[in-house]
């Protein structure tokens, strides 16, 4: 593998896990695979060093992640408020995982915040904060597992990564590049996956049971998301989809049914950009992908405040569902200019309704 990692910061991670016993795990609000496969990734790897570890998690995750290992041991603070706050006044260092932003803790981020001992940030997101003792920060990253890994072999601690370890590692980096589909610009990745099988990963069950598995529920609420709500919009090449509260407690949401909703009008030939809009109980969650480059991040940090990578971003809407969707077909324009050579024909067409007789 390349050597990217600056020495000085190594050696300066090494010397703060040999002088702490007590560590606390934890990463962003709503946490997807490569957030929790890395924390309890790190988990599992500090606990064979001798320390006392837990991931504080600010809210659930999504049961597809369910078969983790040490997925149960995860303290959520929305259930047990009292109990994480403990967990971070008695932690000699606190590993943030997966998120550039105290913010992006929601109401815990108060206590990283009041967290008096030292901190470490590991995450691939841009325009990190630098709120962290030691920041290792790198968006060209393909996920903050592959970093993760990347640390920990330069740390010297291969040998340390147990199947268990190993398993929530490559969770991530399947989760967030699609089973090795997209944000794999270095072919160090490739390198990392021989590694990672090398210890017993089971590839196939992984990609299965966190990326195609489904509820039947979540399965007809795409369906239903793809047949009925989808918006195309041919002289942008976008898309949108919107789904209010009321539709998705038809279909019987759980937390994690949406995911990957966002991608599906990606695959349409020619759509460049896709915006997914959920109407949640206190905001509308924006989620945005695109394909070749179409910078979706810049449109929602300058609509609504969010950000991410260029092609995968995100952002929270506080306000209607159909004022968010207004602000962003408005904004179309602005960003029409961004298309020139990165468009394919569009294949789209209008489907008549088989209910009308005209």
């Amino acid at each position: 593998m390349d050597k990217i990692l600056d020495t000085r910061k190594v050696d300066k991670f090494d010397k703060l896990l040999d002088e702490v016993s007590s560590i606390v795990l934890t990463c962003h609000v709503r946490p997807d695979g490569d957030a929790i496969g890395s924390t309890l990734g790190w988990m599992h790897l500090l606990e064979r060093l001798g320390k006392s570890v837990v991931v504080v998690v600010p809210d659930n995750a999504p049961k597809s992640l369910s078969f983790l290992p040490g997925f149960d041991r995860m303290a959520v603070f929305t259930r047990h408020e009292e109990y994480c706050e403990k967990l971070f006044k008695e932690a000699e260092l606190v590993i943030c995982c997966d998120f550039n932003q105290p913010s992006r803790l929601d109401r815990m981020q108060r206590l990283l915040d009041e967290c008096l001992c030292p901190k470490v940030l590991i995450d691939h997101h841009v325009e990190p904060s630098p709120f962290a003792d030691i920041l290792f920060s790198f968006p060209d990253m393909s996920s903050t597992c592959e970093l993760s890994f990347r640390i920990m072999a330069e740390l010297g601690l291969y040998s340390e990564i147990n199947l268990e370890a190993a398993t929530c590692i490559l969770t991530g980096m399947i989760t967030d590049t699609k089973n090795f589909t997209v944000n794999c610009k270095s072919p160090d990745i490739y390198e990392i996956l021989q590694r990672l099988l090398e210890k017993g990963c089971d590839k196939n069950r992984i990609v299965r049971l966190a990326l195609m598995e489904k509820s039947y529920g979540a399965m007809m609420l795409e369906a239903y998301a793809l047949s009925r709500k989808l918006e195309i919009f041919p002289e942008y090449h976008g898309s949108i989809i919107c789904l209010d509260k009321e539709e998705c407690e038809r279909f019987h949401y759980e937390k994690g049914d949406t995911e990957g909703i966002v991608n599906r009008p990606t695959e349409i030939r020619g759509v460049t950009f896709s915006f997914f809009l959920r109407e949640d109980s206190d905001c509308v969650k924006v989620s945005a992908r695109s394909v070749m480059d179409f910078p979706v991040n810049a449109m929602c940090k300058d609509i609504f405040g969010g950000g991410g990578h260029v092609m995968a971003a995100g952002a929270e809407f506080y306000g209607s569902l159909s004022d968010c969707r207004k602000m962003l077909i408005e904004s179309f324009p602005k960003y029409a200019h961004y298309l020139k050579g990165r468009t394919e024909k569009l294949d789209y067409f209008e489907v008549k309704d088989s209910n009308n007789n005209d």
